[in-house]
């Protein structure tokens, strides 16, 4: 049988390192045909050297990613790029026939209805689900994905993503406001990039996930809901209206959901531990306090108000976390300017296009940039 060839988009961070090492634990599966990184360095490297014919692409523009995934003809695109430099890139794989494993945010964020209108085309044309086309890689929406399978999606009534809390959980909204960077990265469960830990650390990655999932889904935001569990074995839940709820169970450890995405349909065997649920004894789950999180709630109503408020978010929290780790403003500037800006660009309507995402992607970028709301 022939081995499904990956593209790896994003390689040297931390989603697409352990995609590469699943990858690697199965080399009678899986071939690696091409590998980007947004800059060199010994892990870009190694990647290369232990995968000799795989195209190596470092430093490339979104129209470079876009040939690199067209050129080598992959079976799958595992897109773990930052920022909207994926978009197009994963749009072209859609279009032409490349099953996707997102695990981007801001491609489903900001390009949400492009994306998913090219994913629904995708489908109709394999005579699939939308799900195998568009895989999701993170690990809420995978728990969600898992939970579903052979369900009908009329038959939800909610979707409940779970947060670890992040470093600041128990925290009063003075601490969270006021924290700087040396705290808001000590995440007490996951081991992730500076950004998604910052973003756990306000909560705004909760909300960033509740619009993802309401657009892979296909459900309204109303259903989408948030549990904070601090001990993060349960990574996702689906209500059904029959009064029954299923829960997705794991390590907290990347590798799982990853292995899911690229082995779909099939489950593949893997070094990561089951859950241990009597060493655990107890797992508890409470609902997220919006005032001590101003950045969830914001989030939240973006996504509510759709059109290009999603978009504008992103895009700002992307520039706020930054100025955060520069030392521009402590921890409570973040929600302040993601508030601006998406009170700035939320009347205007949804992208249509990859070019009007990214010009709006732009334009909200150079004014998270010169925005001076928190000094």
């Amino acid at each position: 049988m022939s081995r499904i060839r990956v593209a790896l988009l994003g390689a040297s961070g931390s989603i697409g390192l352990q995609a590469a090492d699943v990858i690697a634990q199965h080399p009678d599966q899986f071939e690696l045909v091409a590998l980007a990184s947004g800059r060199g360095g010994d892990q870009h490297n190694t990647l290369a050297s232990a995968n000799p014919k795989a195209r190596s692409l470092l430093a490339g523009s979104a129209d470079d990613l876009r040939s690199l995934v067209l050129d080598t003809a992959p079976d799958i695109a595992l897109i773990a790029t930052t920022g909207v430099v994926g978009l197009a890139a994963t749009v072209a794989a859609l279009e032409a026939g490349v099953a996707v494993a997102i695990a981007n945010k801001e491609t489903i964020v900001a390009g949400g209805d492009v994306v998913m209108r090219a994913a629904r085309a995708a489908a109709e044309r394999k005579g699939s689900d939308v799900l195998e086309r568009l895989r999701p890689v993170d690990s809420e929406h995978s728990a969600l994905w898992q939970c579903l399978a052979g369900e009908s999606l009329d038959r939800v009534r909610s979707l409940w993503l779970t947060a670890s809390g992040g470093p600041l959980r128990d925290a009063t909204a003075a601490e969270i406001a006021a924290a700087l960077p040396a705290t808001a990265l000590k995440h007490p469960t996951w081991s992730m990039g500076a950004k998604i830990t910052i973003d756990s650390a306000t909560l705004v990655n909760k909300g960033l996930e509740a619009i993802e999932a309401h657009r892979l889904f296909s459900v309204p935001m109303e259903q989408v809901k948030i549990l904070v569990h601090p001990q993060s074995v349960v990574h996702g839940l689906v209500e059904f209206v029959d009064g029954s709820t299923k829960a997705q169970m794991g390590s907290p450890d990347m590798r799982g959901p990853i292995g899911y995405a690229l082995g779909y349909p099939v489950r593949m065997a893997a070094t990561i531990p089951n859950v241990d649920l009597a060493s655990h004894g107890s797992l508890t789950f409470a609902a997220p306090d919006l005032a001590r999180f101003p950045g969830l709630a914001i989030a939240l109503e973006a996504g509510r108000a759709a059109g290009a408020a999603p978009g504008a978010l992103i895009a700002a929290d992307g520039v706020a976390v930054d100025r955060f780790l520069a030392g521009d403003f402590p921890l409570g500037g973040i929600p302040q300017l993601l508030r601006d800006a998406v009170d700035q660009f939320d009347s205007r309507p949804a992208p249509a296009s990859v070019e009007e995402v990214i010009s709006l992607h732009e334009e909200v970028t150079q004014f998270a940039v010169q925005w001076s709301g928190a000094a």
